[in-house]
């Protein structure tokens, strides 16, 4: 099993405005069904992104080799934790979103670049919080749930920065301002209170 490296996390870490909450930790090790499910559901999700993004931009060769190989992974990731939470008693099924995705996604520009530029961040900060979450949860799980996650730490660690480094090279011009204003966005749905409990929800209220 490929590790991933103190300097992958530490780059993340810097990336990300802010770490997850305590609170939301203790709420997960209580949620373990709803954590594994909703884990699951962003797989595919995670998948489906990839194969949009592969069908928005025909034209693109760089875009289309990355997303062709994250999608491979995110549906392998998939077939994993349907495993795993089956292994464990537990039947799958589709849970209600968390507010998270929908609250990045509501900032994306209309028109291009912006809009590809805005969509390749959100999935950034998406990729992101998933592996600080993973890495967040892994010493505090039984010793299953841990090597589970944390060998999904290296391609999701890889997976923010292809994202990153499409918009930027996509965007023509610096994206600082907008990575920060996604940083903004991002902090604002992990810190403030949540009455609903998902793996990239905010605060337990």
């Amino acid at each position: 099993m490929e590790l991933v490296s103190q300097n992958d996390l530490d780059a993340l870490f810097e990336f990300l405005p802010c770490r997850t909450p305590p609170a939301w930790i203790d709420e997960a090790l209580k949620q373990e069904e709803i954590l594994l499910l909703n884990h699951c559901y962003l797989e595919q999700c995670a998948a489906r992104t990839a194969l949009g993004l592969m069908f928005r931009c025909p034209d693109k060769p760089d875009l289309l080799s990355k997303m062709s190989k994250l999608a491979r992974e995110e549906l392998r990731h998939f077939e994993k934790v349907h495993a795993l939470l089956t292994a464990r008693g537990y039947t799958y099924r589709i849970l209600p979103p968390s507010r998270y995705a929908g609250l990045l996604r509501a900032e994306v520009r209309k028109g291009e670049p912006d809009s590809l530029v805005d969509t390749l961040i959100v999935g950034a900060y998406i990729e992101a919080r998933s592996c600080e979450r993973f890495a967040s949860l892994a010493p505090r799980v039984d010793e299953e749930l841990a090597t589970f996650f944390r060998s999904l730490l290296k391609s999701e660690a890889r997976h923010f920065k292809d994202y990153l480094t499409l918009a930027e090279k996509h965007a023509g011009l610096p994206i600082d301002e907008r990575v920060a204003f996604f940083g903004e966005v991002e902090r604002g749905a992990i810190e403030s209170p949540d009455d609903q409990f998902r793996f990239h929800s905010g605060v337990p209220a």
